[in-house]
């Protein structure tokens, strides 16, 4: 079993708290999914290894969680929890929320964090 943190992003902050009052049910979804997902992860330690009907391959390394699951009665709207699990140092950062309109955007802001952490990372290293 492997030691996973989490870090949200200043973006992941506002839209948690925008879903808070807007659309709970779907958060709450979310959230829920993103529980199982770090409990699995903790399980194998390898984001490979993890996966499920509720999360969606990105581009660079990013996962979008979805609202899927759980035995729900409500037709909820489609959205995504973005992550990004770093395997060199058992960091799940935690990017955005977004819906299927906002997706092309939500994505392509989620690489450009993704490259700033791996850049950090290296210039960390080379010091």
């Amino acid at each position: 079993m492997s030691e996973w943190l989490t870090q949200q992003i200043r973006r992941y902050e506002t839209d948690l708290a925008y879903y808070e009052k807007k659309l709970p049910n779907e958060l709450r979804a979310m959230l829920n999914n993103l529980d199982t997902y770090l409990r699995a992860l903790k399980e194998c330690g390898n984001p490979l290894q993890v996966s499920g009907g509720f999360i969606h391959k990105e581009s660079d390394g990013i996962k979008a969680i979805d609202q899927k699951g759980g035995g729900q009665k409500l037709k909820l709207q489609q959205s995504r929890l973005y992550i990004y699990p770093d395997i060199n140092t058992n960091t799940l950062y935690l990017l955005a929320i977004g819906n299927k309109i906002s997706q092309r955007n939500d994505v392509n802001f989620c690489r450009s964090v993704v490259r700033e952490i791996r850049k950090e990372r290296s210039n960390d290293k080379k010091i």
